[in-house]
């Protein structure tokens, strides 16, 4: 996996409090992010228990990181923005776009199955994945899949299974913002001690979240940028798909406006419209008062 650099103990500590003073004052005392509520999932209490995350061993906080730069721009690693991710051997990335051409969301798949990596904004105190945990439970089971929950790395995990496959989320609270990962596979596929799940918790482990310091109400996600090489090569793909789109629509209209002279030009000329015609019979040598074996054969009820 890729190497961090950290920054002195000191030194981190000294900017993490100016930025907080910072975010105190433009936040009135982060009265925007403590809108979340602690309302513990009792039936989720009993299965895992959440672990503490100190940031040492990542997902990492990018304050924390004194390299970021350099980092994000190894070809292993996907630079988007709030979040920098770890690209697995052999993981091609695929873009999910929303109708407008906006970029909802971004997934690497490998081994068979897809990642997708998410940042929300959080309040300081941790607890919002708790929250989660239990509104995931609750929705993926109003859509009729089976729910498990149990204990990661970081604590919680949910495992959605249905017919059509397995979801596994994997959350971390960190310092104002929330980390979320979704593993998405075939069934089986991301069962708790499957490889594929511990692919997607080194992805977890090897994330940097870039949260900056402006006042967010919790649970927003952070936003999505793509690189711009990835965005050059979505914009062309974009302008190919729609000129091909053009083309055929100006095919149809062509087609269209010939038929509609094809029909003037008739009319000016008096032609009546065409009308198909039923092939001749073939003379038969001898009729039957009851017709042809052909005409007895769709007759007959």
């Amino acid at each position: 996996m890729t190497v961090f650099g950290r920054k002195r103990k000191s030194q981190a500590k000294l900017e993490t409090a100016e930025a907080e003073s910072v975010v105190d004052a433009l936040d009135g005392e982060d009265a925007v992010e403590e809108s979340v509520a602690d309302s513990p999932d009792d039936s989720v209490d009993d299965v895992a228990e959440d672990v503490a995350h100190d940031g040492a061993d990542g997902p990492f906080d990018s304050e924390l990181v004194s390299n970021l730069d350099e980092l994000a721009a190894q070809p292993t690693m996907l630079d988007l923005g709030s979040v920098v991710v770890p690209i697995p051997e052999g993981g091609q990335i695929q873009v999910d776009l929303a109708g407008n051409g906006s970029v909802n969301n971004v997934f690497v798949t490998v081994a068979g199955g897809r990642i997708s990596m998410t940042a929300f904004a959080a309040p300081k105190s941790a607890g919002q994945w708790r929250d989660v945990v239990g509104e995931l439970s609750e929705s993926l089971r109003g859509e009729g899949a089976t729910v498990s929950v149990t204990t990661g790395p970081w604590g919680r995990e949910v495992l959605g299974s249905s017919a059509g496959g397995d979801l596994r989320f994997i959350g971390v609270d960190g310092p104002r913002w929330m980390l979320r990962c979704v593993a998405v596979g075939a069934k089986g596929l991301v069962e708790p001690d499957s490889e594929f799940s511990e692919l997607a918790r080194e992805v977890v482990r090897g994330t940097v979240v870039r949260r900056g310091s402006e006042p967010l109400p919790a649970r927003s996600p952070l936003t999505i940028t793509l690189p711009e090489v990835l965005a050059t090569q979505l914009e062309g793909a974009r302008e190919q798909q729609m000129a091909q789109h053009q083309q055929e629509q100006q095919r149809l209209a062509l087609q269209q406006l010939a038929q509609q002279q094809q029909a003037m030009s008739q009319a000016l000329r008096g032609d009546p419209a065409p009308t198909p015609t039923a092939p001749a019979a073939p003379e038969q040598p001898r009729q039957n008062p009851n017709g042809s074996a052909m005409q007895q054969l769709r007759n007959k009820p």
